[in-house]
């Protein structure tokens, strides 16, 4: 049989990508061969062009595509999210690996961690990136960072933040875990890709062959991973949809599970800016139908209108939802129809974990500067593990769903029988609690008084927070009938059906973020 020659460039990266892909031909029994070869973007990386004028428009693919058509190589190795959408003339992508990690890691100076900020990243830090999807993410989440190009391959950008050039960078968790670089010198905080989205195809190989080269079509199909070829196609089509390469400031992360009926659901995350220093429109799609949603998806950012939203919570300076709206245009009122009094705790009962279920439990319990000892935390949702870090605790368990009943079951099954004490609003539903047989006490640490006001009828979309909330709106005001609805949760959900409010828009995460992929949606 002949031997198959592979065409990569040579840094480390690639050059794993190759081998590792050679492992794989090797046990189909096949004889294999890498050719280095040089790009224009490896030689405009050493002329310091800047990297987000390279990426994706086949500056690190156009010599070995060449290579490939002059049967110079076989088989052409890449980094998928690198290539075009579309082939060459005579090419083709034969298929696919298994998808490593696809989210993004920032590495922090130690000097530079605060486990108090979003991300653990002190104030006004400099973050090294010439991604324009990651600046573009990063700026809107922190407006309060400096953000600096980067150039350079995995190791030399890791060099540069040990040298104190940056206080730190962004990388793909895919390129430090293939090479296996030692990263204990920083903090590591890898970035969940449904917040902090990846470009497509991120943590993909792809490969590449001629569309005549039959043979080598049928080998490569025993080593392609079908599932993940389905998945990265739907973040691709968005990319080609929007005719961009990703230089472009979009982020696209598909995943997909099995429902009850035994039948697929893609899941899909987008994060489009119109630039790197703009405001990313931010949505959540599913469906059962894979064909549909890259169009779906485009049609409906390229059609979101601004609208007039009522939030039933008080925006703080931190908060994401209320600047993220408004940089997009958007009228935006935040305001809570409810307010909290403290509820003076007599004593502190022992306990082994203390469990959050709002952030307002979280700030009126440690207001009153307890004596915790040695406990663990659990919080339902990552909005409250952020309020916990504000008083220098981290969660160590939190709630990954807005149904309450399902936090709770999984919460008790992590502790089994340990007691847990929990913090609460007097006359709470305790939905957590629930869900134990045992062991949990509560702990009344604040009580919730109505405050109703009335809104401005022209209205667009009303966000509600809570159930409480929700009675209070309905005091002095009624639904009209072009209010569209958000609920925060299947509490605030069932509390709007006994208003006649039906079908609310439900976030899928207990935060900012959730909320804004429903008030973009719904726009």
């Amino acid at each position: 049989m002949k031997k198959i020659i592979i065409g990569t460039r040579g840094s480390e990266l690639a050059l794993w990508q190759a081998n590792y892909t050679k492992a794989l031909l090797e046990k189909q029994g096949r004889e294999v061969e890498i050719k280095i070869i040089s790009t224009e973007g490896d030689r405009s990386q050493e002329w310091n062009t800047s990297f987000d004028k390279l990426e994706g428009k086949g500056f690190f693919t156009k010599e070995i595509e060449e290579a490939l058509l002059n049967n110079e190589i076989d088989l052409a190795v890449h980094s998928h999210k690198d290539l075009p959408t579309i082939s060459p003339d005579g090419l083709m992508i034969a298929g696919v690996s298994n998808r490593e990690d696809p989210s993004d890691v920032l590495l922090i100076r130690k000097e530079s961690v605060d486990e108090k900020e979003k991300f653990s990243l002190k104030q006004k830090a400099i973050v090294g990136t010439s991604s324009s999807r990651r600046k573009a993410q990063l700026a809107a989440f922190r407006d309060d960072l400096e953000i600096k190009d980067l150039r350079g391959n995995v190791p030399t950008r890791i060099k540069k933040l040990a040298e104190g050039k940056y206080d730190a960078i962004m990388l793909a968790a895919a390129g430090i875990e293939r090479l296996e670089l030692d990263v204990s010198d920083f903090k590591f905080v890898k970035l969940s890709p449904q917040e902090f989205v990846p470009a497509p195809a991120q943590g993909v190989l792809a490969w590449q062959i001629r569309e005549d080269d039959t043979a080598l079509e049928i080998l490569i199909g025993k080593i392609n991973n079908e599932d993940v070829q389905t998945r990265i196609n739907l973040e691709r089509r968005v990319l080609n949809l929007f005719e961009g390469g990703c230089q472009m400031p979009l982020g696209v992360y598909c995943e997909s599970e099995m429902n009850e009926k035994d039948k697929y659901i893609f899941k899909m995350w987008v994060s489009k800016a119109e630039a790197w220093d703009k405001q990313p429109v931010q949505l959540y799609f599913e469906s059962g139908f894979a064909y549909e949603l890259p169009e779906r998806i485009v049609e409906k950012i390229n059609t979101i209108t601004p609208q007039k939203v009522f939030i039933s919570k008080t925006s703080r300076e931190k908060d994401y939802l209320e600047k993220a709206l408004t940089r997009l245009n958007f009228n935006v009122t935040a305001k809570s129809l409810i307010e909290f009094k403290e509820v003076e705790m007599h004593y502190l009962p022992i306990s082994d974990w203390i469990f959050f279920s709002s952030k307002h439990a979280v700030r009126y319990f440690f207001n009153q500067k307890p004596n915790i000892g040695k406990v663990k935390f659990g919080c339902i949702s990552k909005q409250t593990s952020a309020e916990l870090r504000q008083y220098g605790h981290r969660a160590d368990f939190i709630g990954q769903n807005t149904d309450t009943k399902m936090v709770g079951k999984q919460f008790s099954s992590l502790v089994g029988s340990a007691k847990v004490l929990f913090p609460i609003a007097k006359e709470s539903m305790q939905s957590i609690q629930q869900q134990f047989t045992k062991n949990t006490i509560n702990l009344s640490v604040y009580e919730t008084l109505k405050k109703p006001i009335e809104i401005d009828p022209t209205t667009n979309i009303v966000v509600f927070t809570s159930p409480s909330n929700v009675e209070s709106f309905f005091e002095k005001n009624k639904w009209q009938t072009h209010y569209k609805a958000v609920a925060m949760g299947e509490a605030t959900e069932q509390a709007l059906y006994r208003k006649g409010v039906k079908k609310p828009a439900k976030p899928i995460s207990f935060d900012d973020l959730g909320l804004m992929h429903c008030i973009l949606a719904l726009s």
